[in-house]
């Protein structure tokens, strides 16, 4: 793994978050999207080489949703940059993780993704990305 990509924070209201975020670093996000296919609208943040993403959910299935109702709002997943996320995945499969999608699913902010079982990683949900290479 090459560095923490972003961590990932759930939050109820994405509009009274990203207020609270920008006053945190002085600054507006620099990228919103929604990923229909997670239920959720994201909004990311950068200081210096770091990254932020606020997550709301869009729909009360959704896996952010479920999130914030047992646990409410705060620190939902760390993401790692990977070179070759199919590679890792094999690697950390045959290390005894459990991978939540062996495939991965294009993510937010140009990225593939994959996660690891918080159940096997203290509780905490890991989210390799790849950036997705264009050509």
């Amino acid at each position: 793994m090459d560095k923490i990509e972003h961590i990932g924070i759930a939050v109820k209201n994405l509009e009274v978050s990203k207020q609270l975020f920008a006053k945190i670093f002085g600054t507006q996000p620099y990228k919103e999207e929604e990923v229909a296919s997670e239920g959720v609208r994201t909004s990311f943040f950068k200081s210096g080489p770091n990254k932020v993403e606020l997550l709301e959910a869009t729909n009360p299935e959704s896996p952010i949703a479920k999130f914030l109702e047992k646990k409410g709002e705060g620190v939902h997943h760390i993401a790692f940059a990977v070179e070759d996320i199919v590679a890792e995945i094999a690697r950390l499969k045959g290390e005894g993780f459990v991978i939540l999608n062996e495939t991965p699913k294009k993510g937010a902010d140009n990225k593939l993704v994959a996660f690891l079982h918080p159940k096997g990683t203290n509780g905490v949900l890991v989210e390799l990305c790849q950036e997705i290479k264009q050509g």
